[in-house]
């Protein structure tokens, strides 16, 4: 391709791209398609010779847009959001063109400067103090995986990296029975084991009960094992329960102990300054981790991770060969070490163009429109006699689900409850998920994306309930 095909091209695919932004919701959110679909529409093998573009964008706007959940559509309300914004899809274009390695500062020094600034920006505006210091990661569950080797290195002295697990003490880890599967990812990778999880009881409103954490370590002790780790739920998946910092954080003292708070959706909040209530205790934290490509309007994927301790952090992953060693060592950050990858994406750019394209004022009164929404919404449902909330919505997550009165076997409410989210779902019109709190199927309505509006939540409300009550 030259670069007047390329420019040609780039400018159709960006006409094509505003015009999806503004014509989404048109679509159906999720495809009403069966499994292998798609792939039965793909060749088995690769062409020998060049296809015009003409033809591949054609087969993508036939073949793959078809197939795709969109959640940029203003009625995705499942899961947790993967949001984008225009500024942070131009920042992804100049990454992409730029096609940088940034994984030290002579591979790209100003994307490491960017980096270097765009978490003491992001640090300020969630209002950690200055004790912590930030690197951007892919995702929280590598960020939790980060914390996991990091507290199990400063606790062995730095012995495991060196001569692995043939002596060393049995760690355990806790953390609540809501909290992200990530975590008990994270303990079988660094070597931990699964045995060794602790999955701690929870109260009414679904967060970790801080005496139960310790009677937990006070057993383990008691059996010869050594508590590594402890993770602080900042918005649980299920139910965006809040753990209480302050109280696991002298647990965490005690016993010394590393303290990881996994705030990847909820964390975004914290910019909104009524909103930091919920982080109280943070400052004593080891760890914390927010993802920005969540609910922070910048594309997927962008994890800001905090350490208080960065020199055991870096100690942990840093490897030095002959061919990355550099004369700016000693004067510069070399994200690199910092985490598990070596390579690096120029992550920082899109964080400069949506915090600068909005301003830190625009971003908090985003938050607090999805947050106001989603609570009309809970008085809606409240006021609503054949519907219950299962949990606490102290953001912008809602857990509910369709209790007719005429209906009060648990198994056939459960039923009734999956019929009615496959329903939903099917219709192409909104998509919800689903979890499981003490028990019960549980509908998540989450909102929380870029360009919803109250009229997107007041017609998924609508079909919700026309939709339950005609099953």
């Amino acid at each position: 391709m030259t670069s007047e095909e390329f420019r040609t091209h780039a400018h159709e695919m960006v006409d094509w791209m505003a015009d999806y932004l503004d014509e989404v919701e048109r679509l159906p959110v999720k495809p009403d398609i069966a499994p292998r679909a798609v792939l039965k529409q793909l060749p088995a093998d690769p062409p020998d010779e060049g296809e015009p573009f003409d033809v591949l964008f054609r087969d993508f706007r036939e073949i793959i847009l078809p197939g795709m959940t969109h959640w940029q559509h203003p009625s995705f309300f499942a899961y947790f959001p993967a949001n984008a914004s225009p500024p942070s899809i131009l920042a992804e274009m100049l990454t992409a063109t730029l096609g940088a390695q940034c994984m030290s500062w002579a591979t790209s020094p100003a994307a490491t400067e960017l980096e270097e600034r765009m978490m003491q920006w992001l640090r300020t505006m969630i209002g950690l103090p200055p004790t912590f210091t930030g690197v951007i990661q892919d995702t929280a569950t590598t960020s939790t995986l980060c914390a996991l080797l990091t507290a199990r290195e400063r606790h062995s002295g730095f012995r495991i990296n060196q001569r692995g697990f043939s002596s060393e003490a049995r760690y355990t880890v806790y953390c609540s029975s809501e909290a992200h599967s990530s975590i008990e990812k994270g303990v079988k990778i660094a070597g931990l084991g699964k045995e060794h999880l602790r999955k701690i009881p929870v109260g009414e409103d679904f967060s970790i009960l801080p005496s139960a954490l310790a009677d937990a370590v006070t057993r383990d002790l008691r059996l010869g094992y050594t508590p590594l780790l402890a993770v602080a739920a900042l918005g649980t998946t299920g139910s965006t329960a809040l753990d209480p910092i302050r109280p696991l954080a002298a647990i965490c003292r005690k016993h010394d102990m590393w303290l990881h708070v996994d705030a990847a959706f909820a964390g975004t909040a914290m910019i909104v300054p009524e909103f930091r209530w919920m982080a109280e205790g943070v400052e004593e934290a080891d760890s914390f981790v927010f993802n920005p490509h969540k609910w922070l309007f910048t594309n997927f994927d962008c994890s800001a991770y905090f350490v208080r301790d960065a020199e055991s952090l870096i100690r942990t992953f840093e490897i030095l060969p002959e061919y990355l060693k550099t004369t700016e060592e000693e004067r510069v950050h070399n994200y690199r070490d910092w985490g598990i990858q070596l390579g690096r994406r120029f992550r920082a750019l899109k964080l400069w163009f949506v915090i600068r394209t909005y301003g830190v004022e625009e971003l908090r009164r985003m938050i607090r429109n999805h947050v106001a929404m989603a609570q009309k919404l809970v008085e809606t449902i409240r006021s609503t006699p054949d519907f219950e909330l299962l949990a606490p919505a102290p953001l912008n997550l809602l857990c509910f689900r369709y209790a007719p009165l005429n209906i009060t076997d648990p198994a056939e409410r459960d039923a009734l409850n999956a019929r009615l989210l496959d329903s939903l779902n099917r219709s192409g019109h909104l998509f919800l998920s689903h979890t499981r709190l003490d028990g019960k199927y549980t509908l998540r309505l989450v909102v929380g994306q870029t360009y919803v509006q109250q009229r997107h939540v007041d017609d998924a409300w609508t079909r919700i309930v026309e939709t339950a009550r005609g099953l």
